[in-house]
């Protein structure tokens, strides 16, 4: 191996080089400005107005590259202007080979575009006048053709052979540079070489491509001709020239294009977008060589003779496809570009829908799949129709949001919704254009399941419904608000009509519980007025006493007989009026209704249904919202139609999705149960989370607004208990389900566990129910409370002195020292000064919603009762009974807690059953006498007010 050359040397063979390049492209440039001058621009100006725009185009690309020769000349003769030596880095082809590359890929394809259509044939016969004036400035360019040579040979030779031949010169100058160039220069020259060596062998198989194309034309009748010749179409292959069969009938022959295929059965021919083709070669028939042709609309087979042939073909067709998707064509056209590359399975493209179906008619655009809509696409119709969503296996599946135009009007109905094998299945909102909406459950593209429906309150006849459905209409227990009338039905429907029993609640107060029969009341009910009179028989909806019943009044009359009703006499009655009073009680007061013909158990199965399939099958991420709904509720969210769908679920404006599933593993134990438990129940995109969202939900519907009726407290109390059962049932299956992906085994035991799951998850989701349920606590002891806060401002006037003294609370337990007094300050009128601490901490009861807290708060009150009563004793004191009850009374008493007696129910109604004759319960007891004490004594007002004024 020889010594490197020496810089000197290198530097004059480039020179040389470039001294011979600057002789060819002066001598290209003046070629050009011939060939302008005398051909192009006479022609375009000669008013040619077939295939014009193929022509101006050529002209283009023709002016860039002539453009980059003037640049390569001028730079060059600058250079040997200024020094004797040239460098690579001196050579304006070399430093943009790329661009060089460019222009001519484009001139010879808009040239062979020419040669397709035939342009120079059409040009030499259209304008033979204009030939004949500008021969004698032509005969130059045709001195190398015989007289014989046509005007069109003569254009297509002049237009490409110069381009040809200067090209040649090019790729030898970069082989001489390769063998000049320095070792840091090797890499580029040579890139620019193969670069070049590739755009000879380009042109040659465009050219090749051009011919066969153009001939097949001339072969073809103008029916083809006229549909099927573009300039930028190509033939790649003829079933003519490489036998192949198709299988689809009477077709006789197979043209493979560079953008479609296209079979010809005598007079008429189908072609298919090669972007929506599919080619498979797996299937095999016995005795045949077989490709497998699926397009959108239909599916056919390509036999061969031979499996060379078959090779071949499964061959150009995949390339063409595969280029075709790219939307380029490889360089050059058939080499090692295209080596081992099959085009994708799944592709994204637009496609028109002609054949019988579902889709006929419509406009696809989007992701396919082998031959199907698959992926996220949009599906337009002619008659207004859109759907923009989730596709599988060519049919709508996932989320999607649909357009349905009405007939009569001009406005839509809009359904978002989750679909599966073409039907909305699964969770939905449809905003209908008459300003309804409904979001709930769909399957089968009808209503199904749990699911609310609500116009407007500005619409003529404003409703809401809350409750289930089946095919399409209101079915099983569901709330009816009806806005107008201002009343609000519980209870059963079929087939869009109240069927069974129902609760009927008004504004007023009244309420009442009948058996309705498809819309109309039969049988006799139960009515409460708002006076708390109960009125047992048949009535009206206006409320009219009809036939035979029994009204029972307050004050513990009854009239029993039968009732009518006549416009000028009123309500007449034949019976008899039961004046002892005997049976009087609390029944009418504090009767509850709705417990016995509606089983909690029963009511809201479709609410809790979808939350527990979603477990049961394998709480797959995609399904999730199908199963669970969306996180939108707001009208303004509810409105991002197609621009929400292709917003990536999940990015930015989403929150990311934790693994809930990995976090249910880790938090197993009771320690951080409780904890992980709070956090997943306050998040909306945690299972847990969205049904508790989904129970509140149903429980406003029933019990806020016209709802807050003291006779419904016990049905609230029984749905609150339950849903915290069924989130405990449905953490406990989303459990066993994170054990089962995570490989683990199964709690068995979970269900064996001292744990009181229900009892655990009860305070965490009481505070979503907490301001109806409080309501409606407050309603039922309105009558106590209402008698209890009387007594609490009566007790309150006592000065702190006098308030124990009528207590009786013993004397050596007075904290007289806490009564700091002023000089002109008495101590028997000082007040609020005694127990102050124990008195602040019992205020602090209304502050928490958890009944855990509050009978700790309580305690806490007894523990600075006695801290007290030890800090006046000076020593260590137990409290018996007959002492505790009368400072606790005096604390309740200055500790004045508005609805006490609503608060004390609650409590004791909600508390865990385990604190059942413990303290917190003897505590609570303890408070409930105080609270019953205030109550009794509150008639004994005379002798308050005489130990007052003493």
């Amino acid at each position: 191996m020889g010594s490197p050359p020496l810089r000197g040397q290198v530097d004059m063979s480039i020179t040389d080089v470039a001294a011979s390049l600057l002789r060819t492209e002066d001598s290209f440039s003046a070629c050009l400005a011939r060939i302008n001058s005398i051909l192009l621009q006479p022609l375009l100006q000669s008013g040619f107005s077939e295939n014009a725009k193929l022509l101006a185009e050529l002209n283009d690309r023709f002016q860039v590259i002539w453009d980059l020769t003037e640049e390569s000349y001028r730079t060059l003769k600058q250079t040997f202007g200024v020094s004797e030596s040239v460098g690579i880095q001196d050579l304006y082809l070399a430093q943009k080979a790329d661009l060089f590359l460019d222009a001519y890929i484009q001139y010879f394809s808009t040239f062979t575009s020419c040669v397709v259509t035939q342009v120079f044939d059409h040009a030499a016969r259209n304008k033979s006048d204009f030939w004949k004036t500008h021969k004698p400035s032509l005969q130059q360019f045709l001195a190398d053709f015989s007289p014989g040579t046509s005007v069109a040979v003569a254009l297509h030779t002049v237009l490409h052979k110069p381009f040809w031949e200067h090209l040649q010169k090019y790729s030898l100058v970069f082989s001489q540079l390769k063998e000049a160039a320095g070792q840091n220069q090797v890499k580029e020259v040579s890139e620019a070489a193969e670069g070049f060596a590739n755009l000879l062998l380009f042109i040659c198989q465009a050219l090749d491509e051009a011919n066969l194309t153009r001939n097949l034309w001339k072969s073809l009748g103008h029916k083809f001709t006229d549909v099927l010749c573009v300039p930028e179409r190509r033939l790649l292959e003829d079933s003519r020239n490489l036998a192949l069969f198709p299988s689809t009938g009477r077709s006789d022959r197979v043209l493979l294009f560079n953008d479609i295929l296209v079979l010809i059965q005598g007079n008429t021919f189908q072609s298919f977008d090669l972007k929506l083709t599919w080619v498979d070669a797996s299937f095999k028939e016995t005795g045949k060589h077989t490709l497998r042709i699926t397009t959108p609309e239909g599916m056919f087979f390509l036999l061969a003779k031979e499996p060379e042939s078959r090779a071949v073909w499964q061959w150009k067709l995949n390339q063409a496809v595969r280029q075709a998707l790219s939307g380029k064509r490889d360089f050059p056209l058939w080499g090692e570009a295209g080596r081992g590359r099959d085009p994708p399975v799944c592709r994204c493209c637009s496609f028109n829908f002609r054949e019988e179906g579902r889709f006929k008619g419509a406009t696809y655009e989007g992701e396919w799949r082998l031959s199907k809509p698959h992926g996220k696409g949009t599906l337009t119709w002619p008659d207004g129709r859109n759907y923009v969503g989730d596709f599988q296996d060519g049919m709508e599946h996932g989320f999607g949001i649909c357009l349905v135009p009405r007939a009569s009007e001009d406005r839509y109905d809009c359904y978002k919704c989750h679909w599966r094998e073409g039907k909305m299945n699964g969770y939905g909102i449809c905003e209908y254009g008459d300003e309804m909406v409904y979001k709930g459950y769909f399957k089968d593209n009808v209503r199904q399941g749990f699911g609310t429906l609500e116009n407007p309150s500005d619409a003529e006849k404003p409703f809401k419904y809350s409750g289930h459905w089946e095919n399409d209409k209101k079915h099983g227990y569901g709330v009816w608000d009806d806005k107008e009338r201002g009343e609000r039905y519980i209870g059963m429907w079929q087939e869009d009509q109240r069927h069974g029993p129902g609760l009927v609640l008004m504004q007023s107060g009244v309420c009442y519980q009948r058996t309705f029969h498809m819309d109309k009341m039969v049988g006799s009910g139960t009515l409460l007025l708002e006076d708390d009179s109960i009125f047992v028989g048949n009535f009206t909806r206006d409320l009219t006493f009809v036939g035979k019943g029994k009204l029972t009044f307050p004050n513990g009359f009854i009239l029993e007989g039968t009732f009518s009703s006549k416009s000028t006499h009123g309500l007449q009655t034949q019976g008899v009026l039961d004046t002892s009073g005997d049976q009087q009680d609390d029944t009418a007061e504090k009767l509850q209704l709705g417990l016995e013909v509606f089983p909690v158990e029963k009511r809201w199965e479709g609410l809790c249904s979808p939350f527990l399939e979603f477990v049961h099958s394998g709480g797959q991420g995609e399904t999730e919202e199908a199963f669970m709904g969306f996180h939108v509720q707001t009208s303004k969210e509810l409105r991002k139609s197609q621009e929400y769908l292709f917003c990536h679920r999940g990015t930015d404006e989403t929150p990311r999705k934790v693994d809930y599933l990995e976090e249910l593993v880790e938090h197993q134990e009771k320690v951080d149960l409780q904890d992980y438990l709070h956090q997943a129940l306050q998040s909306s995109l945690h299972p847990l989370g969205k049904f508790l969202k989904a129970l509140t939900l149903a429980f406003q519907a029933s019990y806020s607004g016209i709802g807050a009726n003291k006779h419904l407290l016990s049905m609230a109390q029984q749905e609150i208990k339950h849903y915290a059962k069924k989130i405990w049932e449905f953490y406990q299956g989303l459990l066993r389900l994170a054990l089962e992906v995570k490989g683990q085994p199964s709690a068995e035991d979970m269900e064996e566990s001292d744990l009181n799951g229900p009892a655990l998850v009860l305070p965490l989701i009481l505070p979503c129910f907490y301001p109806d349920l409080s309501m409606l606590y407050m309603l039922y002891h309105q009558k106590e409370d209402d008698l209890y806060c009387q007594g609490i401002m009566d007790l309150s006037l006592f000065p702190d002195v006098k308030l124990l003294e009528f207590l009786e609370v013993q004397k050596y337990l007075w904290p007289l020292k806490d009564l700091t007094l002023t000089s002109n300050q008495r101590r028997s009128l000082v007040k609020d000064r005694c127990f102050l601490s124990a008195t602040e901490c019992l205020q602090k009861l209304i502050t928490t919603v958890d009944p855990r807290e509050k009978l700790d708060i309580l305690q806490k009150t007894y523990e600075e009762i006695e801290k007290t009563v030890n800090r006046v004793l000076e020593k260590e004191y137990s409290l018996p009974m007959d002492d505790l009850l009368p400072l606790l009374m005096y604390v309740v008493t200055r500790a004045s807690i508005q609805h006490l007696g609503a608060e004390i129910h609650l409590i004791r109604d909600l508390m865990d059953s385990t604190n059942e004759g413990g303290m917190y319960d003897f505590l609570l007891t303890a408070l409930e006498s105080c609270y019953n004490f205030i109550q009794k004594e509150i008639r004994l007002r005379p002798s308050w007010q005489v130990l007052h004024n003493s």
